[in-house]
Parts: C-alpha cells; structure tokens; sequence
C-alpha cells in the first residue's frame, strides 16, 4: 500500500488491522482501518465494549504494533521503526494520559512532571515544570505526593507530565472513567483550553457528555469505523451509541 495521508493529518491510520491471538481463537480488534486525526483539533472515539477503542488508540499511538496498514505521525512513518527510536519518538512527541493516573507514588507532582524530560536523558529545568504545574492549576501542589492529592488533580498532574515535552498529539484514554463529575468537568475543560490552543487530542472515552466536548465523535464497532459525527451534543452522541450497542 502506498504511504500518503492529509497534510492537515496529526496522526493517520492507512488500512490498520491488530489480531490477538492465532487460529480459530484470533480475535480482529482492529480491522482495515483508514482514519486521519486532524491537527489542532479533538477527536472523540466510542463504541460498545470490545468495539477496538483501547487497541486502535493504543496503535495510533505507537504503544502497539500493527499486522498490517500503516501508522504516521504527522509525516513520519512509525509503523516498523525499530524499539529504541520509537521509545525516543514517543517520548518528545507524543503524551499520553491514562484513565488511572499512572503516577508514581513516591515522587512529588513536579517530580512526576519532570519524569519524561529525565527518561529522555534531559535535565528539567524548575520554571518548564513549574509552568507545566501552573498551566493545570496546580501550583500550589508542587510538592504534594499523589496521595495527598484528589483525583482530579492526579489527572491534571498527569496532563501535566504529558504535556511537558510539548508533544504534537495528547493521547486519552479514557481520562475521567475515574473521576467524579465535578472533577471530570475540569478535566474537560482543560484539555478544550488546550484544543483551542493549537494542541491535536485523540481520547478515548464511554461518556457521551467527554465526546460532547470533543471537535468531532468517530464511533467504532467490531474494530471498524462506522460512523462520526461532528459537533454534536451529548444526548445525540448517547442516542448514537445505543444503536451500536444493540
């Protein structure tokens, strides 16, 4: 297959399929995928349990490899770059926020934002992770260990460590699944802060009210593209979604 994708693409999937498993036992979580993330924008993508959402952002983002297809991020194709460069791709130029946290307990928030810079085997400087604390209203929790902190204000310090590299796509997968409304309302309005910026969000998410903040929903089902939708609320998202589930 020819490797092309839009000029105004972040990310681009051309023909991507990821099996589990061999034989009668395989199952398809993504099958022959053609999608494009654009730049500067927010992507919602939903679909019944087991529908391939985790996988297809998973591989999107390089955390996985493909069977077949392609994946690009922005113009460079990471589908078969060896381990070592696609762990340093990753690092500067893709941040990615999990539903969990993933925080290190032991560390302060500023110690967790300054974690990529030093896995990258660069020295942070105090005013790039103060101003990463600053820029999820957080710093006055600099120096407060997750345990001390809520939930949202976990996340928000794991949008922050995400975001300290300056990636070119903010990866989500379902980033307030563990929030409370309040707190997932913040979370939300953060990352469209963030859109408005010029920063590309891919997330995944099962609340038609997150996908309802979103630029645009592509819902999935059986690992297959079948459907998007573009600015609508949640209660269209919702009624979309129930048809998929049925």
């Amino acid at each position: 297959m020819p490797v092309s994708g839009k000029a105004d693409a972040a990310v681009s999937l051309l023909g991507v399929s990821r099996t589990y498993g061999h034989g009668p036992a395989a199952v398809r979580a993504v099958d022959r995928v053609d999608l494009e993330f654009a730049h500067g924008a927010w992507t919602a993508v939903m679909g019944p349990s087991g529908s391939g959402k985790s996988t297809l952002l998973h591989c999107a983002a390089g955390l996985e490899r493909v069977d077949r297809g392609r994946v690009l991020l922005g113009g460079t194709d990471i589908t078969d770059l060896p381990d070592a460069e696609l762990t340093a791709l990753r690092r500067t130029r893709i941040g990615f926020v999990f539903q969990s946290f993933n925080l290190i307990g032991s560390l302060t928030a500023e110690q967790n934002v300054a974690l990529p810079l030093r896995l990258a085997g660069r020295r942070p400087a105090p005013e790039r992770i103060a101003r990463a604390l600053a820029d999820v209203g957080l710093s006055e929790r600099a120096r407060h260990r997750p345990r001390e902190m809520s939930g949202g204000q976990q996340q928000r310090v794991a949008i922050a460590r995400a975001m300290v590299t300056g990636p070119e796509v903010l990866f989500a997968d379902e980033p307030t699944g563990a929030l409370d409304t309040s707190a997932a309302r913040a979370v939300l309005d953060l990352m469209r802060a963030m859109v408005d910026a010029g920063q590309s969000i891919v997330m995944v998410t099962h609340d038609p009210a997150a996908a309802a903040r979103a630029d645009t929903t592509v819902f999935l089902r059986d690992g297959r593209v079948v459907d998007r939708l573009s600015g609508a609320d949640a209660r269209t998202i919702a009624a979309r979604l129930v048809t998929l589930e049925g």
